[in-house]
């Protein structure tokens, strides 16, 4: 196979190649694709796209099809680089993408394309702003992906916008709430230490199915973030935190280590009295009756249960955690503590959700903007 490289621009490159013949006509085909970059990184390019063509791998992109290329993003990207749980909603949004433009070659894709999309998805499949907003976001992943292929030379992903979504309030307990809620959860074997827990840690509803004993340090009064438990259609699956910083140690108050200590007890209790022995270091918290990983999504069922006979169906699993948020940032935490409790990758993540809730400490700035005029309070 042969091939050479076209200057296009400054920095853009033609790169042309041949592939097998036609087997009809017995006339070879011919391929092109652009790039950007260096001549030098242009013939390299030139070299794998030649090397692909000549294990069978080469599809031509001109003719590629939107459905075609994102089957071949989700195998070749996603399947290797994102959780089995993140594929999967990939693969749930991109249906209304296959059902509007799939058929749509992917070069001939244009931002208006994408733009009467998202406006079909809202006004005749009646989809919400924010879920038009995650097509959206996988579209601009996908997207850029193809850029780097050379597949297109500019995606038109990076010229549109998805409809805004309203803002929403966090959902966060009062302190009377909190009380309250877990009053009426007394006698629950899992939902009341599972409940004291979220709101002493902050944690999230598959770290707390997935934590075992041995990630638990009573008598030094913390624990592990270690793993998350993540349900998918083929099943429960252990995985390692995303980032770095959502492995972390997490300090707990008292109540939740008086708690903790008594869940133990009445949970080896009852393993003994069903003959199962007692619990092993590695054995989940929150286990079912039988020892076994409770599935985050019956969990979530089994919580809004709950909420219904209590009569605040409002509050979620969720609400804990931004409830734990909200009361370190009124107790005046500081914003990188905040963060890595909550197993944040960036305190800018937090600050993009509960930033609002520091208004609260303006009067506290302005008391110690104050002390710089001195004693008798007049200018310096």
């Amino acid at each position: 196979m042969t091939g050479h490289v076209r200057r296009r621009g400054a920095r853009s490159w033609e790169l042309k190649f041949d592939v097998e013949s036609d087997p009809a006509t017995r006339r070879r085909k011919t391929r092109y694709a652009s790039f950007k970059g260096t001549k030098r990184e242009a013939e390299i390019e030139l070299a794998r796209l030649i090397a692909v063509a000549s294990r069978g791998d080469n599809v031509d992109p001109s003719r590629e099809t939107v459905s075609a290329f994102l089957d071949r993003w989700l195998r070749d990207w996603a399947a290797v680089n994102v959780s089995p749980k993140t594929a999967e909603t990939y693969q749930h949004h991109l249906k209304h993408v296959r059902r509007h433009i799939g058929e749509r070659r992917l070069q001939q894709t244009r931002p208006v394309d994408l733009a009467g999309l998202y406006a079909t998805l809202s006004r005749d499949a009646g989809l919400a702003p924010r879920t038009i907003g995650h097509v959206h976001r996988i579209l601009h992943r996908a997207f850029g992906h193809a850029v780097q292929w050379s597949l297109i030379e500019r995606s038109p992903a990076d010229l549109v916008s998805p409809p805004p979504v309203p803002s929403r309030e966090i959902e966060i307990l009062a302190k009377g709430q909190t009380e309250s809620l877990l009053t009426g959860l007394q006698g629950r074997a899992i939902l009341h230490p599972l409940a004291v827990l979220a709101l002493a840690t902050g944690m999230r509803r598959g770290e707390l199915c997935a934590l075992r004993w041995q990630d638990v340090e009573l008598d030094r009064s913390r624990l592990r973030v270690e793993q998350s438990l993540e349900q998918t259609s083929a099943g429960l699956r252990f995985k390692a935190p995303k980032t770095r910083h959502g492995r972390r140690a997490v300090t707990l108050p008292p109540s939740a280590v008086t708690t903790l200590r008594a869940h133990w007890r009445a949970q080896q209790e009852q393993r003994m009295a069903l003959g199962m022995g007692r619990a092993s270091a590695s054995d989940l918290v929150f286990a079912t009756w039988e020892g076994k990983p409770r599935s985050p999504n019956a969990l979530t069922k089994e919580w809004s249960v709950a909420m219904d006979a209590l009569g605040i169906p409002h509050v979620t699993l969720h609400s804990l955690r931004h409830t734990h948020a909200s009361q370190l940032i009124a107790a005046g935490v500081d914003i990188l503590t905040v963060s890595r409790r909550l197993g944040h990758g960036s305190p800018a993540i937090t600050l993009t959700v509960y930033g609002h809730l520091f208004s609260n400490t303006d009067d506290r700035a302005a008391a110690v903007a104050e002390t710089a005029f001195g004693a008798r309070g007049d200018p310096l």
